[in-house]
């Protein structure tokens, strides 16, 4: 497996944290998460709202 650094904002890095599912999630599971949504956004935006749905439901049964 390849492996590159990139530079990010400390606001956008803020952001991707926010969108973890757990706390070892790494950043890019969280950018290939939102990659993966935007494909099928673009083939079927009533798909994507589900699969987002779907996330936010596994995050708030982690929270609890």
């Amino acid at each position: 497996m390849d492996i590159t650094t990139i530079k990010l904002e400390k606001e956008t890095k803020k952001r991707l944290e926010r969108l973890k599912i757990h706390r070892r999630e790494t950043y890019d599971e969280v950018i290939q998460k939102i990659l993966s949504i935007l494909n099928v956004c673009k083939a079927n935006p009533f798909q994507a709202r589900i699969k987002l749905d779907e996330i936010d439901k596994i995050r708030e049964k982690l929270r609890r």
